[in-house]
C-alpha cells in the first residue's frame, strides 16, 4: 500500500471512529483534550462534535496564525509527556492521541509514556481514541466502528 493509501485509510479511521462515539462522549462531564494539534484538522472537527465543550489542545510548536487553533487558554505548547501533568486528574471524557510517527523506535519511546497518561487524564468511563495501541489495565477495548481495518486506529474505554 501507498503511504498515500495508508494516510488517506488512517484519516478515514479517525473520523469514522470520532464521529461513532460521539453521541457516547457528549454524555460525559469533562473536557477533551487533543494531543498533537498537527494542522488543526481533528482539532476542528472535534469543534463541530463538541460544541460548547471545552478541547484542549497540546503540541510541541505554538502554530500562532493556524485557522483550526484553540485560544491561547486551551492550547499547551511543549513536551506533552511534560505539558500534559496538570491534566492527569481523572477528569477527561475523551482524549485523542495521534502523535504516531511511524518509526517504531520512536514510537516505542512515545509507547512508554502515552497509555499512562491517557488513563490518568480520564475520568471513568471516558474514552481513548489513539493512532497508536495502548496496552493499560485501566482500558477496555471499545468496539470499533463497522469499516475501520483492524488495527489501523485504536479505541478505549477507562473503566
Amino acid at each position: 500500500m501507498s503511504r498515500l493509501d495508508s494516510f488517506i485509510r488512517r484519516l478515514l479511521a479517525q473520523r469514522d471512529i470520532l464521529n461513532a462515539i460521539a453521541e457516547d462522549a457528549r454524555r460525559l462531564e469533562g473536557d477533551v483534550l487533543e494531543l498533537g494539534l498537527g494542522n488543526g484538522r481533528t482539532y476542528d472537527h472535534l469543534r463541530e462534535l463538541f460544541p460548547g465543550r471545552r478541547i484542549v489542545a497540546f503540541d510541541r510548536d505554538e502554530r500562532r496564525g493556524q485557522i483550526s487553533r484553540p485560544d491561547d487558554a486551551d492550547m499547551v505548547v511543549g513536551e506533552i509527556q511534560e505539558t500534559i501533568a496538570p491534566y492527569l486528574n481523572g477528569q477527561a471524557a475523551l482524549v485523542h492521541a495521534d502523535i504516531g510517527t511511524g518509526h517504531p523506535d520512536r514510537d516505542a519511546v512515545t509507547l512508554t509514556w502515552l497509555p499512562n497518561a491517557m488513563a490518568a487524564a480520564l475520568a471513568s468511563g471516558g474514552i481513548a481514541v489513539s493512532g497508536l495501541p495502548l496496552e493499560h489495565a485501566a482500558f477496555a477495548p471499545f468496539p470499533q466502528p463497522e469499516g475501520v481495518p483492524e488495527g489501523r486506529y485504536f479505541l478505549y474505554r477507562r473503566l
